[in-house]
Parts: structure tokens; sequence; C-alpha cells
């Protein structure tokens, strides 16, 4: 059984503490004794690498980005490696919405390296939808290989139950994001075409404290039959 934290906010999100630098992610992840986990800004990719880095063989990293569609409903892809991440950066940027960011009103967007010294700012706001639907995202993310996850699937205004009611029965998923196993009994009660779906209990954390301790798992054979259904 493999223990993880998959929603993860480095300083790059606007909405996240500036003390959720790499090395910090890094190791409060190894205090806390997961084994896998990944970081996931705002409609951005830039940080991953650093944090890849920074994990080197300490802990699994999976390389991450939280997708807002024009619905306004959030996504999680996720990639096991560097290989797609230009093409996904590229992708982010030019879909996303130029709005210019206010630091003041909505908090820093810090690029860090492996210092934790901040290198840049993303002056275009991340928080903000993008010119794509949940069915081009889900598309896009399984063309790179990677795993299109449903984030947040139940509890907030950016879920994808609460910004269209339900789950599309033809949305083409990997997994569903959950905050209990309360939630995951509310959905199946209420989406009874969903077969046997995968559901991911994640922080979302936006501050080291948050970030989960390693009481959620994964079978091994699970997770690897997730990534080779997308290779």
């Amino acid at each position: 059984m493999i223990s993880y934290d998959l929603h993860i906010h480095s300083a790059l999100s606007p909405c996240a503490q500036d003390e959720m630098t790499p090395n910090n992610i890094i190791n409060m992840s190894l205090i806390k004794e997961l084994d896998v986990i990944a970081v996931t800004d705002h409609n951005t990719m830039l940080q991953c690498r650093t944090c890849a880095k920074c994990a080197q063989d300490r802990i699994k990293f999976i390389y991450g980005v939280e997708i807002e569609s024009k619905e306004g409903v959030h996504l999680l892809g996720y990639f096991q490696d560097d290989s797609s991440l230009d093409f996904m950066q590229k992708w982010l940027d030019d879909h996303r919405s130029k709005i210019p960011h206010r630091a003041d009103y909505f908090g820093n967007q810090l690029l860090m390296n492996e210092q934790d010294e901040v290198i840049d700012t993303v002056d275009e706001l991340l928080i903000v939808s993008c010119d794509a639907s949940i069915d081009e995202i889900s598309a896009v993310i399984h063309s790179a290989h990677g795993l299109c996850v449903i984030a947040h699937a139940l509890d907030r205004a950016s879920s994808m139950i609460t910004q269209l009611g339900f789950i599309p029965f033809e949305f083409d998923y990997d997994a569903i994001e959950v905050h209990s196993n309360e939630q995951i009994e509310m959905i199946l009660s209420s989406h009874p075409w969903l077969k046997n779906p995968v559901f991911f209990i994640s922080s979302d954390a936006h501050q080291l404290i948050d970030i989960s301790e390693p009481e959620h798992f994964i079978d091994e054979k699970v997770w690897e039959e997730l990534w080779r259904k997308r290779l």
C-alpha cells in the first residue's frame, strides 16, 4: 500500500502561503513519511522541475497541475516525469485567461530555485479559468499520457458536482478526489452509473501543516494500472 498526498500547492499559487517552498514541501512530506506526493499549482507547472530535483530519490514525486475549465470546474493532471512538461506548460500558457496579477490582492506568485530563493514571479493571474472545456482538458492530459482526476469533487464552488450538478456519464477521467470517506459514499449513492471508480483523499494543502499524514493509501497494483491505461 502506498501513502500519498496528491494535491499540494507551492508558493507559486497565489492562494498558498510563501512558506510552501520546494524544500519545505519535500521535507515536510518526508517528516510525515509519505511515499508519493504531487505539487499541483493553479494552471501552471513551472515549479515542478525544481520540486522534483529537491525530491531526488528521497520520495516519489508526481508532476501535477490543477486546471480550471471554462465551466469553472477544477481538474487535476498528473504526469510521472517531465517528458510532457514543456508541452503541457505551453498549452496552459496558451489557454489561460490573460488577467494581470495583483499580489497585494491575490497573494504572491513566487517561482523558486533549489535553494528556495525567489528567482521570478508570474505576472498573469493563475487562479483563473482556461478557455477549454472539461472534455478538452481531459483530452490534452491523456494525450500527454497523464491522469485526469476530478478535483475536490463535492465540497466547494469549483467542484464538478457543484458546478454541473453531477459527474457526466461520458466524462473520461481516471479518479475522483474527495476529502473524506463520507463523501465517497455520497457520490456513489447519487451516481449509480459510476462503475468502481478510484478515489483519492488528498489535502489540497496551501500551508505546510495541512500536508497529509500517512493515513490515506492506494494499492500499488491499482496505482500501476491507472498509469498503464494511459501509456
